[in-house]
């Protein structure tokens, strides 16, 4: 296996923040992303040479290397380790469809239905589903799959890692981890989890359209490639017809033949979060959620995302009246704050609902 790199910060918050112009008033990256202005300009420049005809298939592969490197190095494990694909729920089903006949996969009630829906769609097997709270607890012998997400899309809630793994690890439990809510504004450690799935649309501001799936060695070898095609050949370009089939050895062999537009965007995107300061993102961004709270009156929720109850939406039409874009899910508010809100977006925010 190939070591994991080490993530050396190389750019300051201050500096990725300016990459996105002014955003002040958006508190909706947990529905969809911002793209950095190296990003927008990579992609025009891309179609502006599509529409030369000065492109060719073979040119993107490089773009997708990169971009998979730099999303193993911001998640720490090794690129030998990392599949690309286009949607968390195709990925999901790849997972599904490993799992032995009357089996159990335990779930989190509420979750988002990209890491719940495929395991139903097994009549042979068993899936229960409990709070969050108590997924560690509800871990027994008989569990063969844990899936959940690292941090909760409705609520912003940050599952209890450290309890979840030693349950995990204690009933011989295997683990698969949404990190679509977490990576590129909550550090990520893939090796933690037997696999782990993200969406880069969000936290990581790439186009839609960018996938990763990461499996350890020992998973990897309980998955099949159903969705193999030629893009999971060990040469991609000596996969392109059949019927001989050489597949990638490492996770690649679980590769989905890529959008190529977006990853030129999420090349430039996921490579400045790269270079980024983990921790000092989750620090800024929880911090603004948490003075938020304080203005506001309600608990401290120490989360980039936070929430409150409004099934009426009566407050989400609030903001959205005085030009704060934030959305709503599940009955509550959702306000997602990223590296280029300031105070002044809990201020603004605090205007709006408490006048």
């Amino acid at each position: 296996m190939t070591a994991a790199s080490v993530l050396i910060p190389t750019v300051s918050l201050e500096t990725a923040a300016a990459q996105f112009g002014d955003a002040s008033g958006y508190l909706a990256v947990a529905s969809i992303g911002l793209p950095p202005r190296a990003a927008v300009d990579a992609l025009k420049a891309d179609l502006d040479s599509w529409f030369r005809a000065d492109r060719d298939p073979q040119g993107y592969d490089p773009i997708v290397a990169r971009t998979r490197e730099a999303y193993a190095r911001l998640v720490g494990i090794g690129v030998d380790r990392v599949a690309a694909g286009s949607q968390t729920s195709v990925f999901t089903a790849l997972v599904a469809a490993a799992v032995p006949a009357g089996a159990e996969v335990l779930c989190v009630d509420g979750d988002f239905s990209s890491i719940v829906f495929p395991f139903l769609q097994r009549r042979d097997i068993r899936v229960r589903t409990v709070p969050l709270a108590a997924l560690a607890d509800s871990i027994t012998d008989e569990t063969w799959l844990v899936s959940f997400a690292l941090v909760q899309s409705a609520t912003g809630v940050v599952a209890d890692v450290a309890a979840i793994r030693a349950a995990a690890t204690a009933h011989g439990a295997l683990t698969y981890c949404d990190v679509t809510q977490a990576a590129g504004v909550l550090p990520v450690d893939a090796t933690q989890w037997d696999a782990t799935v993200c969406h880069t649309y969000k936290w990581l501001c790439s186009p839609r359209g960018v996938a990763f799936l990461t499996v350890s060695p020992k998973f990897q070898a309980l998955l099949t490639p159903l969705q193999a095609g030629w893009y999971a050949g060990d040469d991609v370009w000596q996969s392109c017809y059949g019927p001989s089939m050489h597949l990638a050895h490492d996770a690649r062999q679980f590769d989905v033949s890529p959008a190529w537009q977006a990853w030129v965007g999420a090349e430039q995107s996921i490579s400045l979060f790269a270079s980024l300061d983990i921790p000092s993102v989750w620090a800024h961004t929880s911090g603004l959620g948490d003075q938020l709270c304080d203005a506001l009156g309600i608990p401290q929720q120490h989360q980039a995302i936070v929430s409150w109850a409004d099934p009426d939406k009566a407050e989400l039409g609030k903001l959205i009246a005085a030009g704060i874009r934030a959305s709503g899910r599940a009955g509550r508010l959702r306000a997602s704050f990223h590296l280029w809100n300031t105070e002044a977006d809990v201020a603004a925010v605090v205007t709006a609902l408490r006048p």
